[in-house]
C-alpha cells in the first residue's frame, strides 16, 4: 500500500512539471539552446530546409498518419526529454496538437514554436539544407 501511495505521488509530481509554452521561433529562444525537434516530413525538410541545429524526427507522414511508438523511440534516443525541448513544423498547426499530447501524456515541458518554420524564416533565423 505504501508503495502505491509513493508511486501515485511520483506520477502526480511529474505531471505538475508538464507544460506547453507557446511562442514563436526567435533568436532569444535559440540562445537558450533548447533542442528543437522538426516534426515535418522528409519532403518538407528538403523543400524548405531545417532550422540550424534542429533534430528532424517525422511525426505525421504525408497522408496524416503517425506512429507514436516509433516517434517516441526516436525522440528519446535523440533528446533529453527530462529537460525542455521545442517542436517545430511548417506553420505551427501540427505542433499545436502534438505539444499538449506530449506534455499531458508524458509530463514533458514542450515549447510549441508558433508559426513554424515560416516564422523562423521571417525572423531571419538560420535555415540549412536537409541532406
Amino acid at each position: 500500500m505504501k508503495k502505491l501511495i509513493v508511486l501515485w505521488f511520483i506520477v502526480v509530481a511529474s505531471l505538475l512539471h508538464a507544460e506547453v509554452i507557446n511562442e514563436p521561433a526567435s533568436k532569444a529562444l535559440l540562445a537558450k539552446q533548447i533542442p528543437v525537434v522538426d516534426i515535418r516530413t522528409p519532403g518538407e525538410w528538403k523543400e524548405t530546409g531545417l532550422l540550424k541545429g534542429s533534430i528532424p524526427i517525422m511525426f505525421f507522414d504525408e497522408k496524416g498518419g503517425y506512429n507514436v511508438d516509433h516517434f517516441m523511440l526516436e525522440l528519446k534516443a535523440k533528446v533529453d526529454t527530462t529537460k525542455p525541448f521545442a517542436l517545430i513544423c511548417r506553420t505551427g498547426s501540427r505542433t499545436s496538437m502534438l505539444a499538449p499530447f506530449l506534455a499531458q501524456t508524458y509530463g514533458y515541458t514542450v515549447y510549441n514554436l508558433q508559426g513554424g518554420i515560416m516564422t523562423a524564416y521571417r525572423a531571419g533565423l538560420p535555415i540549412v539544407p536537409y541532406q
